[in-house]
């Protein structure tokens, strides 16, 4: 997952509005959105490599989402999956503040990451390069491969078009969240992040929608809770940065 704009806890209707896209190479095997067969009570996509996920909800409402940290200065390898650290909290019982301290202690053992996670009351966020766990206060945020609302183009351009939509309706309309998720303009060349990538490269990652030759958007998932507990989730599948089909599925809290 590449980026994740979401809207938290302020809007007259809507508890959480999520729009996140999952960015990866193309060739990495996995499912689409799915109520697990080991697990009924939980939905998300699952990455049939390491098993993991990278996003998803329960029918009691915890929720957890992941990003990597894109830092090309690291070359150090770490054997254990970050997905498995979204299941974890998924299928536990730690709150998300007990579950980010947690994390802080141990997050070292893995590549970086940012996480949310939540539930109905608290929504709160760590990165194991800061180790310093966040309750999210009510607003628009974006975490995409640096930190909580770092930013990088990409992260600016989602945050303003996300929020400048839920504050203009009350009643969510899932199409022109997938149209804010699906844009693919090219960041200036001045205002693109350094990570260690060539310019080329970096240009390739800066919009919201990526499609390159071999890694792209893979995914784009919406998500939300209203204030009633209703809880939409939609996820569009791209191959090659071309739709290929859709998920939905409806519940209550």
């Amino acid at each position: 997952m590449c980026i994740i704009n979401f809207h938290y806890k302020d809007h007259p209707n809507y508890d959480l509005i999520i729009l996140a896209n999952r960015d990866e190479f193309y060739g990495r095997p996995t499912a689409a959105a799915h109520f697990w067969e080991e697990d009924q009570e939980l939905l998300a996509g699952k990455d049939l490599e390491a098993k993991g996920t990278w996003l998803g909800i329960t029918k009691t409402g915890r929720f957890a989402a992941l990003t990597n940290i894109r830092d090309a200065s690291v070359h150090k390898t770490f054997p254990t999956s970050r997905g498995a650290l979204v299941t974890d909290f998924l299928q536990g019982q730690s709150s998300p503040k007990e579950y980010t301290k947690s994390l802080a202690e141990k997050g070292k053992a893995y590549s970086g990451f940012n996480i949310l996670v939540g539930n109905k009351d608290k929504l709160y966020y760590l990165n194991n390069r800061e180790n310093s766990a966040i309750e999210i206060e009510p607003g628009t945020h974006s975490v995409s491969n640096h930190f909580l609302n770092t930013p990088w183009p990409k992260v600016l351009r989602g945050q303003a078009k996300l929020r400048n939509y839920v504050h203009s309706v009350e009643e969510i309309d899932p199409e022109k969240l997938f149209q804010i998720g699906m844009d693919a303009e090219l960041a200036k060349d001045e205002d693109l992040p350094e990570t260690g990538v060539s310019i080329d490269l970096e240009r390739q990652l800066s919009p919201l929608f990526i499609k390159t030759e071999n890694y792209g958007t893979r995914s784009i998932t919406i998500l939300t809770i209203d204030r009633e507990g209703a809880v939409h989730f939609i996820e569009r599948t791209f191959v090659n940065g071309e739709f290929s089909s859709e998920e939905k599925f409806n519940f209550s809290l």
